[in-house]
């Protein structure tokens, strides 16, 4: 496949798509799920190198996750797909990434051949930037000792890690999923360094709310990772026009079958175009409470009416 670009950084979808004589570079492999405060860090360390030696900083990557191929019942459900991963690996001052197309032809790779077929051969790497967890080659049997040893072989440095803690906690995709999991925001954002935000669309036509009479966006479906059922208060960007909102994300309880949704409720209403391809980016700020069955729409609507003034009250103290 040929090479695209996000946000004037070069993205490879194939290894036979990578421009001839493209290195030598200096690279990282990883899923880079979230591209938390961890994988910065490492970014970071390649881009810096990749500086000093007039060579091209790579992140390598896969779609789809590994897991959803090798334990698909088992597969996490992401806190980037691809889009914003790309967009957010792109922040990172690097100049290419090369997303692998992962099936079980590339899970059935050798340590060995990965490394040569991909890194030394397509890249051209001169060095590599790793955590000290990084497992690769099939069924994951090698890890940053073995990777030294085809550095030694093949030519190139190896450089290993520590992990990253914040607040005393030790960064991770897996860390991060459980804290947003819970409705912990905030230590969610402490390791991602930015708020927890979902980008989907609008669902088609209007839900319940709208017979709330406060202005309501519902989330088209959406099957990547949100945050445990309850109320929150939300940042919503949409056609580049940002707008507070508290945000129920559950079942919906109170009018009789589950329902599940994720309808947010705007404070600052304005007319905005929004069609059903319309991109919507919701950022996730502060849980203020949990789902509850209410025992009328009206004692719901009391309780809407509620959730706005808190939430009014903490955009005053932050914004």
């Amino acid at each position: 496949m040929s090479a695209g670009a996000a946000d004037n950084v070069t993205v490879f979808r194939s290894v036979a798509g990578i421009a001839a004589g493209f290195g030598p570079s200096v690279a990282a492999i990883g899923n880079f799920d979230g591209v938390h405060r961890g994988h910065r860090r490492v970014l970071a360390s390649v881009v810096e190198e990749a500086r000093s030696l007039g060579a091209r900083a790579v992140a390598v990557t896969f779609d789809p996750h590994p897991e959803q191929i090798l334990h698909p019942r088992h597969a996490p459900r992401l806190l980037t797909p691809m889009a914003v991963r790309l967009r957010l690996l792109a922040s990172t001052g690097v100049d290419a990434v090369l997303v692998l197309p992962f099936d079980r032809a590339l899970a059935g790779l050798s340590a060995e051949d990965f490394i040569r077929r991909i890194m030394v051969e397509g890249l051209g790497v001169q060095s590599l930037h790793e955590g000290g967890n990084f497992r690769f080659g099939h069924r994951a049997r090698a890890g940053v000792a073995e990777l030294a040893v085809f550095g030694e072989r093949f030519g190139f440095a190896v450089h290993v890690h520590e992990p990253v803690r914040v607040h005393g906690l030790e960064v991770s995709s897996s860390a991060v999923r459980e804290r947003v999991a819970a409705g912990d925001l905030t230590r969610a954002r402490w390791m991602l360094g930015r708020t927890f935000c979902v980008l989907s669309r609008p669902a088609r036509g209007r839900g319940i709310g709208t017979r709330l009479l406060v202005p309501t966006v519902n989330l088209a479906p959406y099957n990547e990772m949100l945050p445990a059922f309850g109320v929150y208060v939300t940042r919503m960007t949409i056609d580049g026009r940002r707008f507070q909102a508290v945000t129920n994300v559950g079942n919906r309880p109170t009018f009789g079958a589950a329902s599940f949704a994720v309808e947010s409720h705007i404070l600052n209403f304005e007319p905005v175009e929004l069609g059903n391809e319309t991109p919507v980016e919701l950022e996730f700020l502060y849980r203020l409470r949990g789902e509850m069955t209410w025992p009328s729409p009206d004692a719901l609507k009391a309780q809407i009416f509620k959730d706005m003034t808190r939430a009014q009250r903490y955009f005053r103290l932050v914004e």
